[in-house]
């Protein structure tokens, strides 16, 4: 949970909520040795594959100490495939609060699609001990290369396309709580770098700007910031004054029960997004019941996709294969998607 520079009594009660909501709600709050639990069965059922096939990958987890500029410490984490195919795409994902790089590469399938479907993976991770939330709120991070959490992540990418010739129009961001966070702040920031993201139970770009790099935003934690369209999209074109090339799409999900970051920054990222990519706010399609009994799925187009989870607090499943899809991960050769498509 990121840190409000008023009350500690506040802050110690905040965190002590976000820790204990739900009892199974380990993967904010996770123990050392215990993989977080879901919710739902199919989302167990991902998990138990997920450690299986952790078991047979390729290749390793590696820390690459320096990287280019990373004015907040941030550190390095890639998972590359042993038979890596020419120009594969980048997979970057940030962790949740109280989280790790090595959680995240544990406990998500990424690495093991990698190896299946032939791109990289990085894993970055905070240099803030405090909580191990990431920097959304400062200047620097919400301004392109301006610094902050989001640059040194940036580093990250622009290392990996040089070393491993990575293609610069399929690299792709996701992330959960304060990972779809940092999956907004870089969309909005780096819309030269990332061709797509997808935030589950994340808050719009901007929501938590404050004075400092670790700021927790009530206001914007409870639905409170509300803004039209063009109120959100202005904040984004701010992060980077006269670009006018391509923006990424986004695909993003939350609980309607989520009392941490509440639903209605579902509502005002499908507000900002659209407003930004110069589509309707009224979806172009619904379907219920998709891609879980309870979800609806919204579609703006093809550049905003929004899931709404019916009675899902924070602790929402994700779901890899609704992210491969979006990203167009499993397509190889001609014809992906891209920034050039």
């Amino acid at each position: 949970m990121h840190t409000r520079p008023s009350d500690h009594n506040d802050i110690k009660a905040m965190k002590n909520h976000l820790c204990s909501i739900e009892k199974n709600f380990t993967w904010e709050c996770p123990h050392p040795k215990q993989p977080p639990t879901m919710l739902s069965l199919p989302a167990a059922l991902l998990l138990a594959a997920t450690l299986t096939t952790a078991q047979t990958l390729s290749s390793t987890l590696t820390h690459i100490p320096s990287f280019g500029p990373n004015p907040r410490n941030v550190s390095m984490h890639i998972y590359v495939p042993a038979n890596l195919p020419p120009n594969p795409p980048i997979l970057v994902s940030p962790h949740w609060c109280h989280g790790t790089a090595q959680q995240v590469f544990e406990y998500r399938p990424w690495a093991a699609l990698g190896d299946t479907y032939g791109f990289i993976s990085i894993y970055p991770n905070t240099s803030n001990f405090a909580d191990q939330c990431w920097d959304v709120s400062s200047k620097e991070s919400l301004t392109h290369d301006g610094g902050g959490d989001a640059l040194g992540i940036v580093s990250m990418v622009r290392w990996a396309l040089e070393k491993y010739a990575a293609d610069p129009d399929r690299v792709f961001v996701t992330g959960t709580s304060s990972g779809a966070m940092m999956t907004n702040v870089l969309l909005g920031s780096y819309p030269d770098v990332f061709a797509a993201g997808s935030a589950w139970a994340g808050v719009p770009f901007g929501c938590f700007a404050g004075p400092g790099f670790d700021v927790w935003s009530e206001s914007c934690a409870t639905g409170k910031i509300i803004k039209t369209g063009a109120e959100w999209a202005s904040i984004v074109h701010a992060a980077y004054p006269g670009y006018t090339g391509f923006r990424p799409k986004i695909q993003t999900l939350h609980g309607t029960k989520d009392d941490v970051l509440f639903p209605q920054n579902l509502v005002e990222q499908v507000k900002q997004w659209t407003a930004v990519l110069g589509v309707s706010e009224v979806p172009s399609s619904v379907a219920v019941d998709t891609p879980l009994k309870g979800w609806t799925r919204r579609r703006y187009g093809d550049k905003v996709e929004a899931y709404e989870a019916e009675g899902v607090d924070h602790n929402i499943p994700n779901l890899e294969d609704v992210v491969m899809e979006f990203f167009d991960l499993k397509c190889r050769g001609k014809g992906c998607f891209s920034r050039r498509s």
